[in-house]
């Protein structure tokens, strides 16, 4: 049992690993059977049963930490292992990589393969039990390392396999789109969600819904990246097959009608996008019921909706219906609950009420603090607002402070090239430029131009926002050539998309 966890330990990324892999995969395996295993035929609850090699760390059923933490520290003391960490909420260890290239020489080519599926099922397990918008980065970034190292490893010793036929493939290669998407890396996000399609389509069909969550998944990543047509493509088919397989009132299409919703919003189709809405509004009513979580993010959609059209009466209306809906449901201190709150103080902002602006702010910031704590994205996202509205009210020195602080906490939360750093960046610009720090706006605006080049494309909206924001700039500084270049650049980015 041992030497078999030792060996799959070699086929992660071998420098830090961490003991909630291997509970995730305990868990994901024997949750089936919390309450139903007697009513299961055998030969399926066989299925649910934890991996044999695991039973060396369970006790009465459930993960025992303290067997895990002796099994890696003999290992240690028997110069297996490079190092060990332990901790009260997780251990940790790592392999030397002569160790790590042994334990993969020792045994032939069709055990590797095995090993690479098991670790690659092992890894899905773990994405598919986090939340990961309250994942910390530097997990984030430990689980990014595995993925990658088990993909290395496919395309090493998997060559050879149709790795449709592999149940555990596709469904780990979908799920470790969504974990990349999670982090702004769309390019390896797509390239799983093409194989994990591939997949379901060649083995399940179509019109499966496995093959259609992840048609609809791609649209979302396309819309996400700018890409709107093609995001478009994506969702209109993804509703045709649900509403074929399951019907036009299944909450998996009613879901999609939403995601169509989202999507013309952002191609500035508010028309559309209102009859979207409405339309999975009406569904989600009729099937989940008027105060369903769910009904409510529509409700609130209604709202983010109305407020683009400047219908800033009927926004407050779905806003406050959400609240209301979600203060009930959830509770007041519910990041769902906050999320309204912060948007109800952004159209308060929109409708020139600052007071209860700053009022709706100071409660979402004090309930994500609470919630989540001062580093999460919401929280941040909402000093970030606050700093706006410091903008706003020429109270230059407290938005700096706030920017400042939103730039530094999602620096360490999301990395430094994430979408929403570098919205932090290009509004660090505009205020530097307000105050007369030209240089620093320029670095500002050049930086946050690079990251969004890079994580959107030349021709997505943000990229073009921070060309024209250049082109001001360098107007303002007498730069005329230069300004000139940056609007036709943006004139002609916006004309094409």
């Amino acid at each position: 049992m041992v030497s078999h966890f030792l060996t799959l330990s070699a086929f992660f990324d071998a420098t830090n690993i961490g003991e909630d892999l291997f509970r995730s995969h305990l868990a994901a395996n024997i949750k089936p059977l919390l309450w139903i295993e007697h009513f299961i035929p055998r030969g399926i609850r066989d299925r649910y049963k934890s991996p044999w090699w695991m039973e060396y760390f369970i006790s009465g059923g459930i993960w025992d930490q303290y067997k895990y933490q002796d099994t890696i520290v003999e290992l240690l003391s028997l110069l297996l292992l490079q190092g060990v960490n332990i901790g009260s909420v997780e251990s940790r260890f790592s392999l030397h990589p002569l160790v790590t290239d042994w334990l993969k020489l020792r045994i032939d080519q069709k055990d590797r393969q095995k090993y690479v599926i098991e670790a690659t099922t092992v890894l899905k397990s773990y994405v598919h039990m986090q939340d990961k918008e309250k994942l910390s980065l530097q997990t984030k970034l430990d689980a990014l390392s595995h993925v990658d190292m088990c993909l290395r490893n496919g395309r090493e010793y998997l060559q050879e396999l149709d790795r449709s036929k592999i149940s555990s493939l596709r469904d780990s290669a979908f799920a470790f789109a969504s974990l990349y998407q999670s982090h702004c890396r769309y390019q390896d996000a797509e390239a799983m969600y093409q194989q994990a399609l591939m997949g379901y389509e060649k083995a399940l069909g179509p019109e499966h819904t496995s093959t259609l969550r992840t048609v609809n998944s791609l649209g979302n990543l396309y819309s996400n990246q700018g890409k709107l047509a093609e995001a478009e493509a994506m969702h209109q088919r993804a509703l045709m097959g649900y509403e074929k397989a399951l019907g036009p009132k299944h909450t998996s299409a009613l879901r999609t009608v939403n995601s169509l919703g989202i999507l013309y919003r952002k191609q500035g189709k508010l028309a559309e996008a209102e009859a979207m809405y409405k339309r999975a509004l009406i569904g989600k009513e009729k099937a989940l019921g008027p105060d369903h979580k769910l009904t409510l993010n529509t409700v609130h959609n209604l709202g983010i909706l109305y407020s683009d059209q400047g219908k800033l009466a009927e926004a407050e209306a779905m806003y406050q219906r959400a609240l209301i809906g979600y203060e009930k449901a959830l509770g007041p201190e519910h990041t769902s609950t906050l999320n309204t709150v912060h948007n109800l103080g952004i159209l308060y902002s929109d409708q020139g009420k600052l007071a209860e602006t700053e009022t709706m702010y100071q409660r979402a910031l004090m309930g994500y603090e609470k919630a989540l704590g001062p580093e999460h994205t919401l929280t941040l996202n909402t000093v970030h607002s606050l700093g706006n509205l410091y903008s706003d009210q020429g109270k230059l020195a407290e938005a700096e402070a706030m920017y400042q602080r939103a730039l530094m906490g999602k620096e360490k939360a999301l990395g430094p090239e994430h979408t929403s750093t570098l919205n932090m960046v290009n509004n660090l610009g505009i205020l530097y430029s307000k105050q007369g720090k030209l240089a620093e706006a320029e670095a500002m605006y050049q930086r946050a131009l690079m990251g969004y080049e890079k994580a959107l494309g030349p021709k997505h909206t943000l990229t073009l926002n921070t060309v024209h924001n250049l082109g001001i700039l360098y107007f303002d500084q007498g730069k005329l050539a230069e300004a000139e270049a940056m609007y036709q650049r943006a004139l002609t980015g916006a004309q094409e998309g």
